[in-house]
């Protein structure tokens, strides 16, 4: 995004939200990012495993109602939690899963070193 406030012609109209409380409904988070129910949201997506509860992806028609909903509601707070609005990026999640692969093959390399060796 420019410093104007202008969107860059390739952003993808989604947000990601964190710091949601556990118990937030899909309709709860209809109701926050389009309380007027005029259809601004095509999906909401939450996160229910261990690593991603308290997370949401919220998928709007156009960016510029993304970017108006981001900067009303980061900061927002939200059954008693104070919300994280954020454009999704999904390089970002994507550098994120070759990390944790990284990492579990770098724990097998390393538990199979240690039965080589003798190493508890």
């Amino acid at each position: 995004m420019s410093r104007a406030g202008k969107l860059a012609p390739e952003q993808l109209p989604v947000l990601f939200i964190k710091n949601l409380n556990y118990e937030v409904t899909d309709g709860d988070l209809f109701k926050l990012f389009d309380p007027d129910e005029t259809g601004l949201i095509r999906q909401v997506r939450k996160g229910i495993s261990g690593e991603t509860k308290g997370t949401a992806y919220v998928v709007f028609w156009n960016a510029m109602d993304a970017k108006n909903a981001l900067e009303k509601l980061n900061g927002f707070n939200f059954q008693n939690r104070y919300l994280v609005v954020l454009w999704h990026q999904p390089e970002k999640t994507l550098k994120m899963k070759e990390t944790k692969e990284d990492v579990q093959a770098r724990q097998e390399s390393l538990g199979q070193l240690k039965k080589q060796y003798g190493i508890d």
